[in-house]
């Protein structure tokens, strides 16, 4: 099982998105901070349509809180900001990887972590979609441990 963190997610859509793709694959969801909707939004459950009572879906406060009470455990900071490509590391079961906002990304002090890995783009543009980053990376740690 993987963990997906989303630290203050600003857009509902891609919360459902997301929290079906933790159903899907067993993962555990973890909503960080303050939320830019509320989870009984209309657009939130419709995006993830019958899946939210199949996912297990923990709300914490702070980042460092999450971290603090999964000490030893693999964080991974997705970011537009490095160079370390989500390919080149080994995923491990029980992982964290953890989602910035959508239009701010993760905080400067994560981004300059060792654990931080981004998602190759083309040149110029500047970022994909939120929901989209997290089935990529999610389903290449699933793949790298035998589905």
């Amino acid at each position: 099982m993987y963990n997906i963190v989303l630290y203050e997610p600003e857009i509902p859509q891609n919360t459902g998105n997301i929290a079906r793709l933790c159903a899907c694959s067993g993962s555990k969801l973890y909503l960080v901070g303050k939320l830019g909707f509320s989870l009984s939004s209309k657009y939130t459950k419709r995006a993830g349509l019958d899946y939210w009572d199949s996912v297990e879906i923990e709300k914490v406060d702070t980042l460092e809180e999450l971290i603090e009470s999964n000490k030893g455990a693999n964080f991974y900071y997705l970011t537009t900001k490095t160079t370390k490509i989500y390919t080149e590391t080994n995923f491990k079961d029980g992982d964290f990887l953890v989602f910035g906002p959508e239009t701010r990304g993760l905080p400067e002090k994560y981004v300059k972590n060792k654990n931080a890995l981004t998602i190759p783009m083309k040149e110029g543009q500047r970022s994909l979609n939120l929901s989209n980053s997290v089935a990529i990376v999610l389903y290449e740690a699933i793949r790298q441990n035998g589905f």
